[in-house]
């Protein structure tokens, strides 16, 4: 069985950076596309970004030009690279293994739905 482990999160200020990262453990061979989202206080979870296991990525408008996301197919792990941070951005950041979805006019699918148990990224002076 897969599982998600997520790190890296904290406190910084605003304009700094950090890197979260998101290690799948167990059996990993058939994951296809993986993510990054966010649940600010009193709002809907929303996507990040997404990564497919050739590289090919997606962002939300709201991040683009800020993060980055990346992964590391021989230790199954993804990561977000988080620059220009705003407060706007203090959120719990969850890494997903999605069933099915699509970008860039691809559909992505995966053997399951996978959520990790999200980290705190606050952004504040």
């Amino acid at each position: 069985q897969v599982q998600l482990v997520e790190s890296g999160g904290g406190l910084v200020q605003p304009g700094g950076s950090l890197r979260l990262s998101c290690a799948a453990s167990g059996s990993t061979f058939s994951i296809n596309v993986m993510g990054w989202y966010r649940q600010a206080p009193g709002k809907q979870r929303e996507l990040v970004a997404l990564i497919s296991n050739r590289g090919s990525t997606n962002y939300a408008d709201s991040v683009k030009g800020r993060f980055t996301i990346s992964r590391d197919n021989a230790k199954n792990t993804v990561y977000l690279q988080m620059g220009s941070l705003h407060p706007e951005d203090t959120a719990v950041y969850y890494c997903r293994i999605p069933r099915s979805i699509s970008y860039r006019g691809i559909t992505y699918s995966n053997p399951y739905d996978l959520w990790g148990q999200g980290t705190q990224v606050t952004v504040s002076s």
